[in-house]
Protein backbone atom coordinates (compact mmCIF):
# COMPACT_ATOMS: atom_id res chain seq x y z
CA UNK A 1 0.00 0.00 0.00
CA UNK A 2 2.83 2.83 0.97
CA UNK A 3 4.84 1.79 -2.20
CA UNK A 4 1.32 2.49 -4.19
CA UNK A 5 1.11 5.93 -2.46
CA UNK A 6 4.69 6.66 -3.34
CA UNK A 7 4.04 5.78 -6.88
CA UNK A 8 1.26 7.90 -7.08
CA UNK A 9 2.93 11.02 -5.15
CA UNK A 10 5.81 10.86 -7.69
CA UNK A 11 3.94 10.11 -10.50
CA UNK A 12 1.92 13.70 -9.19
CA UNK A 13 4.91 15.58 -8.83
CA UNK A 14 6.61 14.20 -12.34
CA UNK A 15 2.97 15.95 -13.95
CA UNK A 16 3.50 19.15 -11.96
CA UNK A 17 7.32 19.79 -12.86
CA UNK A 18 6.48 19.29 -16.56
CA UNK A 19 2.93 21.43 -16.44
CA UNK A 20 5.22 23.87 -14.66
CA UNK A 21 8.37 23.98 -17.29
CA UNK A 22 5.49 23.66 -20.29
CA UNK A 23 3.94 27.06 -18.92
CA UNK A 24 7.36 28.99 -17.89
CA UNK A 25 8.53 27.85 -21.78
CA UNK A 26 5.32 29.60 -22.92
CA UNK A 27 5.59 32.88 -21.14
CA UNK A 28 9.42 32.36 -22.44
CA UNK A 29 8.13 32.04 -25.94
CA UNK A 30 4.78 34.89 -25.80
CA UNK A 31 8.26 36.85 -24.74
CA UNK A 32 10.45 36.48 -27.22
CA UNK A 33 7.36 36.66 -30.19
CA UNK A 34 6.22 40.27 -28.54
CA UNK A 35 10.18 41.19 -29.28
CA UNK A 36 9.67 39.73 -32.68
CA UNK A 37 6.69 41.86 -33.78
CA UNK A 38 7.88 44.55 -36.28
CA UNK A 39 5.98 47.72 -35.49
CA UNK A 40 5.10 49.83 -39.45
CA UNK A 41 4.87 53.58 -39.19
CA UNK A 42 3.15 55.09 -42.41
CA UNK A 43 3.32 58.67 -43.02
CA UNK A 44 0.64 61.40 -44.24
CA UNK A 45 -0.20 63.11 -47.65
CA UNK A 46 2.56 64.80 -49.23
CA UNK A 47 4.69 63.67 -46.70
CA UNK A 48 8.03 60.51 -46.33
CA UNK A 49 9.26 58.54 -43.99
CA UNK A 50 11.33 61.76 -42.73
CA UNK A 51 7.60 62.22 -41.04
CA UNK A 52 8.33 59.21 -39.00
CA UNK A 53 11.64 59.35 -38.21
CA UNK A 54 11.26 61.73 -34.64
CA UNK A 55 8.54 58.96 -33.28
CA UNK A 56 11.08 56.08 -34.49
CA UNK A 57 13.67 57.80 -32.54
CA UNK A 58 12.21 58.58 -29.57
CA UNK A 59 11.28 54.66 -29.32
CA UNK A 60 15.03 54.09 -29.43
CA UNK A 61 15.99 56.34 -27.30
CA UNK A 62 13.36 54.77 -24.92
CA UNK A 63 14.79 51.73 -25.61
CA UNK A 64 11.87 50.20 -26.75
CA UNK A 65 13.46 49.23 -30.13
CA UNK A 66 16.92 48.90 -31.37
CA UNK A 67 16.54 48.47 -34.77
CA UNK A 68 14.82 50.92 -37.61
CA UNK A 69 14.78 50.05 -41.28
CA UNK A 70 12.51 51.55 -44.28
CA UNK A 71 9.70 50.19 -46.73
CA UNK A 72 10.28 51.94 -49.84
CA UNK A 73 7.03 51.24 -51.67
CA UNK A 74 7.22 53.21 -55.71
CA UNK A 75 4.60 54.31 -57.71
CA UNK A 76 3.65 50.90 -58.60
CA UNK A 77 3.91 49.09 -55.29
CA UNK A 78 7.08 47.25 -55.61
CA UNK A 79 8.53 47.73 -52.10
CA UNK A 80 12.44 47.67 -51.31
CA UNK A 81 13.48 47.07 -47.85
CA UNK A 82 16.67 49.33 -46.71
CA UNK A 83 18.50 48.12 -44.08
CA UNK A 84 18.64 44.84 -42.00
CA UNK A 85 16.40 43.23 -39.05
CA UNK A 86 19.45 41.26 -37.34
CA UNK A 87 18.77 37.98 -35.54
CA UNK A 88 18.05 38.74 -31.59
CA UNK A 89 16.46 42.21 -32.94
CA UNK A 90 14.19 43.95 -30.12
CA UNK A 91 10.68 45.46 -31.34
CA UNK A 92 11.91 46.51 -34.74
CA UNK A 93 10.54 49.78 -36.53
CA UNK A 94 9.46 49.60 -40.31
CA UNK A 95 9.85 53.24 -41.61
CA UNK A 96 7.50 53.32 -44.42
CA UNK A 97 8.01 55.18 -47.67
CA UNK A 98 5.14 56.05 -50.36
CA UNK A 99 6.52 57.38 -53.86
CA UNK A 100 3.35 58.17 -54.64
CA UNK A 101 2.22 60.56 -51.41
CA UNK A 102 -1.21 61.75 -52.52
CA UNK A 103 -3.02 58.80 -53.43
CA UNK A 104 -6.29 59.33 -53.24
CA UNK A 105 -7.71 55.69 -54.45
CA UNK A 106 -7.63 54.26 -50.35
CA UNK A 107 -7.97 51.02 -51.90
CA UNK A 108 -4.45 51.32 -53.36
CA UNK A 109 -3.34 51.98 -49.52
CA UNK A 110 -4.67 48.80 -48.58
CA UNK A 111 -2.36 47.12 -51.37
CA UNK A 112 0.58 49.17 -50.87
CA UNK A 113 0.60 48.25 -46.98
CA UNK A 114 -0.27 44.28 -48.17
CA UNK A 115 3.18 44.25 -50.27
CA UNK A 116 4.89 45.68 -47.32
CA UNK A 117 4.02 43.16 -45.08
CA UNK A 118 4.46 40.55 -47.31
CA UNK A 119 7.99 41.73 -48.34
CA UNK A 120 8.99 41.73 -44.68
CA UNK A 121 7.60 38.33 -44.14
CA UNK A 122 9.44 36.53 -46.98
CA UNK A 123 12.15 37.65 -45.40
CA UNK A 124 11.95 37.69 -41.76
CA UNK A 125 9.03 35.54 -41.47
CA UNK A 126 7.28 37.71 -38.93
CA UNK A 127 3.98 35.89 -37.23
CA UNK A 128 2.59 39.28 -35.71
CA UNK A 129 2.89 42.97 -36.33
CA UNK A 130 1.89 46.30 -35.05
CA UNK A 131 1.06 49.61 -37.34
CA UNK A 132 1.09 53.34 -36.75
CA UNK A 133 -0.49 56.03 -39.24
CA UNK A 134 -0.25 59.57 -39.05
CA UNK A 135 -3.29 61.82 -41.36
CA UNK A 136 -3.16 59.89 -44.86
CA UNK A 137 -1.41 57.25 -43.40
CA UNK A 138 -4.41 55.36 -40.95
CA UNK A 139 -5.83 55.01 -44.45
CA UNK A 140 -3.09 52.02 -45.28
CA UNK A 141 -4.13 50.77 -41.94
CA UNK A 142 -8.07 50.56 -42.12
CA UNK A 143 -7.72 49.11 -45.87
CA UNK A 144 -4.75 46.70 -44.72
CA UNK A 145 -7.54 45.26 -42.46
CA UNK A 146 -10.18 45.36 -44.77
CA UNK A 147 -8.18 43.76 -47.57
CA UNK A 148 -6.79 40.82 -45.55
CA UNK A 149 -9.13 40.51 -42.86
CA UNK A 150 -9.59 36.68 -43.72
CA UNK A 151 -6.10 35.72 -45.04
CA UNK A 152 -4.91 33.83 -42.46
CA UNK A 153 -0.89 33.37 -44.17
CA UNK A 154 -0.22 36.92 -43.38
CA UNK A 155 0.89 38.33 -40.05
CA UNK A 156 -1.50 39.28 -37.30
CA UNK A 157 -1.98 42.80 -36.76
CA UNK A 158 -1.90 43.17 -32.72
CA UNK A 159 -1.64 46.93 -32.08
CA UNK A 160 -2.49 49.84 -34.17
CA UNK A 161 -1.99 53.68 -33.40
CA UNK A 162 -4.14 56.23 -35.34
CA UNK A 163 -2.57 59.81 -35.56
CA UNK A 164 -5.00 62.56 -36.66
CA UNK A 165 -6.75 60.24 -38.98
CA UNK A 166 -9.68 61.87 -40.94
CA UNK A 167 -11.50 58.71 -41.31
CA UNK A 168 -15.38 60.80 -42.09
CA UNK A 169 -13.54 62.64 -44.61
CA UNK A 170 -11.97 66.56 -44.89
CA UNK A 171 -13.71 69.57 -45.29
CA UNK A 172 -10.87 71.04 -48.01
CA UNK A 173 -11.50 72.40 -51.50
CA UNK A 174 -11.78 70.84 -54.93
CA UNK A 175 -11.53 67.30 -53.15
CA UNK A 176 -13.48 64.34 -54.49
CA UNK A 177 -16.82 63.83 -52.47
CA UNK A 178 -15.89 60.29 -51.58
CA UNK A 179 -13.24 61.70 -49.62
CA UNK A 180 -14.64 64.94 -48.35
CA UNK A 181 -16.18 65.45 -45.16
CA UNK A 182 -20.22 65.87 -45.36
CA UNK A 183 -21.65 68.90 -44.48
CA UNK A 184 -23.07 68.97 -40.53
CA UNK A 185 -21.23 66.01 -39.57
CA UNK A 186 -21.86 64.50 -36.16
CA UNK A 187 -21.42 61.33 -33.80
CA UNK A 188 -23.44 59.53 -31.54
CA UNK A 189 -22.12 57.53 -28.56
CA UNK A 190 -21.01 55.31 -30.26
CA UNK A 191 -18.92 57.12 -32.94
CA UNK A 192 -21.72 56.96 -35.96
CA UNK A 193 -21.69 59.85 -37.75
CA UNK A 194 -24.89 60.96 -39.14
CA UNK A 195 -24.24 61.29 -42.59
CA UNK A 196 -21.45 58.93 -44.46
CA UNK A 197 -19.20 59.46 -47.80
CA UNK A 198 -19.05 56.95 -49.88
CA UNK A 199 -15.41 55.73 -48.40
CA UNK A 200 -16.44 55.64 -45.13
CA UNK A 201 -19.56 53.74 -45.71
CA UNK A 202 -16.91 51.17 -47.35
CA UNK A 203 -15.25 51.35 -44.21
CA UNK A 204 -17.68 50.85 -42.39
CA UNK A 205 -17.18 46.39 -43.57
CA UNK A 206 -14.73 46.82 -40.39
CA UNK A 207 -17.83 46.40 -38.32
CA UNK A 208 -18.34 42.84 -39.65
CA UNK A 209 -14.44 41.62 -40.94
CA UNK A 210 -11.80 42.91 -38.38
CA UNK A 211 -10.69 39.55 -36.58
CA UNK A 212 -12.61 39.93 -33.42
CA UNK A 213 -10.62 40.37 -30.07
CA UNK A 214 -7.54 40.23 -31.68
CA UNK A 215 -6.55 44.11 -32.53
CA UNK A 216 -5.69 47.00 -29.59
CA UNK A 217 -6.50 50.31 -30.67
CA UNK A 218 -5.41 53.40 -29.67
CA UNK A 219 -6.46 57.14 -31.05
CA UNK A 220 -4.60 59.91 -30.98
CA UNK A 221 -5.67 63.18 -32.36
CA UNK A 222 -4.99 67.26 -32.02
CA UNK A 223 -7.41 69.92 -30.12
CA UNK A 224 -5.95 73.32 -30.90
CA UNK A 225 -9.14 74.98 -30.55
CA UNK A 226 -12.35 75.22 -31.99
CA UNK A 227 -12.56 70.96 -31.81
CA UNK A 228 -9.73 70.08 -34.54
CA UNK A 229 -5.96 69.75 -34.98
CA UNK A 230 -5.87 73.02 -37.45
CA UNK A 231 -6.79 70.78 -40.41
CA UNK A 232 -8.76 67.49 -39.73
CA UNK A 233 -12.09 68.47 -37.31
CA UNK A 234 -12.27 66.73 -34.51
CA UNK A 235 -14.89 64.78 -35.17
CA UNK A 236 -13.74 62.78 -37.90
CA UNK A 237 -10.84 61.62 -35.92
CA UNK A 238 -13.19 60.42 -33.41
CA UNK A 239 -15.37 58.47 -35.81
CA UNK A 240 -12.64 55.51 -36.06
CA UNK A 241 -14.84 54.65 -32.94
CA UNK A 242 -17.66 53.11 -34.81
CA UNK A 243 -15.57 51.26 -37.40
CA UNK A 244 -13.57 49.07 -35.04
CA UNK A 245 -14.97 48.93 -31.20
CA UNK A 246 -17.65 46.41 -32.52
CA UNK A 247 -14.52 44.14 -32.53
CA UNK A 248 -11.18 44.88 -31.47
CA UNK A 249 -9.66 43.46 -28.70
CA UNK A 250 -9.40 47.22 -26.89
CA UNK A 251 -10.10 51.04 -28.09
CA UNK A 252 -9.08 53.67 -26.31
CA UNK A 253 -8.78 57.82 -27.43
CA UNK A 254 -6.79 60.47 -26.23
CA UNK A 255 -6.40 64.29 -26.69
CA UNK A 256 -3.58 66.59 -26.94
CA UNK A 257 -3.93 70.40 -26.85
CA UNK A 258 -1.22 73.60 -26.98
CA UNK A 259 0.87 74.24 -30.47
CA UNK A 260 2.17 70.71 -30.65
CA UNK A 261 -1.30 69.57 -31.15
CA UNK A 262 -1.33 70.84 -34.65
CA UNK A 263 -2.04 68.18 -37.14
CA UNK A 264 1.37 68.64 -38.65
CA UNK A 265 3.23 68.89 -35.11
CA UNK A 266 1.45 65.71 -33.48
CA UNK A 267 4.20 63.37 -35.02
CA UNK A 268 6.83 65.84 -33.18
CA UNK A 269 5.11 65.49 -29.91
CA UNK A 270 7.20 64.24 -27.21
CA UNK A 271 3.69 63.24 -25.47
CA UNK A 272 2.35 61.81 -28.40
CA UNK A 273 6.03 59.87 -28.20
CA UNK A 274 5.16 58.60 -24.50
CA UNK A 275 1.86 57.68 -25.31
CA UNK A 276 2.29 55.51 -28.41
CA UNK A 277 5.59 53.97 -26.51
CA UNK A 278 3.86 52.99 -23.21
CA UNK A 279 1.05 51.65 -25.41
CA UNK A 280 3.30 49.35 -28.15
CA UNK A 281 5.62 48.44 -26.02
CA UNK A 282 5.16 48.84 -22.15
CA UNK A 283 8.30 51.68 -21.84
Amino acid sequence: MKRKWLGLFLGLVIILGVSLASCTQHKISTRASQKLTPTLFFHGGGSSYHAEEQMANAAKKAGATNTIIRAMVDKTGRVKLVGTIKTGATNPIVEVNYENNRELNYRKHGEWATNVVKALQKQYHFKSINMVGHSLGNISLIYYSLQNSGNTKLPKLRKQVDIAGHFAGLNFDKLPAAVTQPAGLSLNSAGKPNHMNATYREMTKLRQVLPKNQVSVLNLYGNIGGQTDGTVPNVSSLSLKYLVSPRAKSYREKVFTGKLARHSKLHENPKVDRTLIHFLWGK
